[in-house]
């Protein structure tokens, strides 16, 4: 049966016919719908870690049991998940584990465009790399089959293009799930050195098996061209741009195994050809490889090391013309991401800007708390780091300059909390510190599409789960200053953020309300704008609400964004904000 299917939907069907029976992941885009599509299939656990560390580990240990397992994330994920990742190359597994990395090329959604490759060649792990949704689904199911066959875990690398595009998928039956018995087995799990040191020669040894196989796999193929002037090598969603920019002009060798790569049919297909071009995204990671084999190639030098590629950069390279394709006579007005209309964060982070204070922030939707007119935002680094680096902020501070820390907090969400905060909250309150976290409640992981997380109380299938109190947490990790705060009440927050930073030692203030576009979130009428009262002083647009705008002088609320959340009508000196009511509630 064939259907169309986005990229990540056919993974997780991969998943589901390989006998997966074991998903462990952290929602990061593009990475996220591997593992919310997975837990479709009741055959399937499929589960949220509270980061990719633990998700890879939980995904190992069930591989260990004897179960086919999975781990998803994105590509700084795997950062997080690196301890793990290079040492169970050592280890091996028992049954299948696949790793699945989505990387972000253009940073669509992401705070840098890292090349997974690397992480493949330096952890000496197998990985594959689909250019479509077919391929996706059926390098799934390899990518076990690998696994099993040279005791490895096996990496699988999307990109956004690949994970969210559509294609046509030829579905199949399930496997019987693998069921192979867990045997203790001291010398080849427990890493300690004496044992480590005789897991690497079987790593090695396993790498040049690999190496092998990849030159005669059928993921790696040569597509013939009528024009032998140039060869292409390329992967991923760039083949398809090659073979859309230049149709079957020039042969192609299209690369499913990036490592490691076939060496000898690289060879081959370098011989055949009078000159040869590496086109790939990123970094020169297949050109500097061919290079390696003594190959003459062109690459970097002719195509961007930053961004992603697409058909009309490839066709003016390479053909010196540009594809056929439609240009907008019209200037399409720029389009800035805003935080929605009613999030709970803005009434904080107007507070927080009002306040002149130093915000080290985090990673989630409440980064655009940086983006004007809120500005309250001083540094994003990655997941967890505002706490951390707080700390050090003030100690620096305290210690070698004799400053006296006054207006310096930290801001970071209930699942980034979660996530990788814990372990810098910690270390406040270990050293000590005078310093101010701030967590944004908003009872779920936002950014990547309302995802459940441990303190929210539901699983992946919105069915009831452990919570985690943060109230609790915090005083348990030795913080005696822990408060709530509403943060759709300006004089609330206002009056917390004064006190915590003149008090004498750290505290945690979580701001909770919850993300205004869950669907269970009841609102209240839309606020209107008296013309009468209104001025004009634009007070309430410091807000950055896209609900308010200013037409003919006056503030004016569009009722099918607003959610009556109050917060601009705090801000009013003329009390020119009415609240309108539902019907029903006029009718009663």
């Amino acid at each position: 049966m064939k259907q169309l299917m986005q990229g990540n939907t056919a993974a997780a069907r991969g998943l589901y016919e390989a006998g997966c029976c074991v998903a462990s992941s952290y929602p990061g885009t593009p990475s996220t719908e591997i593992t919310e599509e997975a837990a479709k299939f009741e055959e399937i656990y499929c589960e949220w870690a509270p980061n990719e560390k633990v998700a890879m580990e939980t995904a190992f240990g069930a591989a260990l049991a004897g179960r086919r397992s999975f781990c998803g994330m994105k590509h700084v994920g795997l950062n997080v998940a690196a301890d793990p990742l290079f040492t169970v190359s050592y280890t091996g597994i028992n049954a299948g584990m696949v790793i699945c990395v989505a990387d972000d090329a253009g940073m669509h959604s992401s705070q840098n465009e890292q090349d997974s490759r690397h992480y493949a060649r330096a952890a000496k792990l197998p990985m594959l790399e689909p250019s479509d949704s077919q391929e996706a689904l059926n390098f799934f199911k390899t990518a076990y089959e690998i696994s099993e066959e040279f005791d490895t875990p096996v990496i699988v690398k999307m990109c956004t293009r690949v994970a969210h595009s559509q294609s046509l998928v030829e579905t199949g039956e399930r496997e019987d799930a693998i069921k192979i018995p867990y045997e203790k087995n001291i010398a080849k799990y427990v890493m300690m050195p004496g044992n480590a040191i005789r897991r690497h020669p079987v790593v090695e040894e396993r790498i040049r098996k690999l190496r092998i196989y990849s030159d005669f796999s059928k993921m790696n193929r040569f597509d013939d061209g009528k024009e032998k002037s140039i060869g292409i090598i390329t992967s991923s969603t760039c083949y398809q741009y090659v073979k859309e920019a230049c149709g079957d002009l020039y042969p192609v060798f299209k690369i499913g195994m990036v490592w490691p790569l076939p060496d000898e049919k690289i060879r081959e297909f370098a011989k055949s050809v009078k000159r040869l071009v590496i086109v790939e995204e990123l970094d020169p990671f297949i050109e500097e490889h061919c290079k390696s084999l003594g190959l003459v190639c062109e690459g970097k030098d002719l195509f961007p090391v930053e961004g992603e590629l697409n058909q009309n950069i490839i066709a003016q390279k390479l053909m010196n013309t540009k594809t056929a394709g439609k240009k907008l006579d019209e200037n399409i007005p720029p389009r800035p991401p805003v935080m929605c209309a009613g999030c709970p964060h803005r009434g904080l982070f107007y507070t927080l800007n009002k306040n002149q204070c130093t915000v080290l922030g985090d990673i989630g939707c409440y980064t655009l708390g940086a983006v004007a007119p809120l500005s309250a935002m001083d540094m994003t680094l990655c997941m967890g780091a505002s706490v951390s680096a707080l700390h050090g902020f003030n100690k620096a501070l305290e210690n070698y300059s004799g400053e006296k820390i006054k207006k310096a907090v930290a801001v970071i969400g209930d699942s980034t909390f979660m996530h990788s905060g814990m372990t810098g909250l910690a270390n406040i309150a270990y050293n000590q510190s005078k310093s101010v976290v701030i967590i944004l409640d908003n009872s779920i992981t936002g950014m990547t599409g309302h995802q459940q997380n441990p303190t929210t109380g539901f699983n992946i299938k919105g069915d009831p789960a452990g919570k985690i109190n943060l109230e609790n947490l915090c005083r348990a990790m030795g913080f005696n200053r822990v408060r709530v705060v509403d943060p759709y009440n300006l004089k609330e927050c206002e009056d917390a953020l004064k006190e915590e930073l003149e008090a004498d030692e750290s505290s945690v203030i979580i701001s909770r309300r919850p993300c205004a576009l869950l669907k269970y979130v009841k609102h209240k009428p839309p606020l209107k704008v008296s013309i009468e009262k209104c001025v004009g002083c634009k007070s309430c647009m410091k807000i950055g609400c896209p609900a308010l705008s200013i037409k003919d002088g006056h503030a004016h609320v569009d009722p099918t964004l607003c959610v009556g959340c109050g917060v601009c009508e705090q801000l009013c000196r003329f009390n020119a904000f009415e609240h309108t009511v539902n019907e029903g509630e006029q009718d009663g």
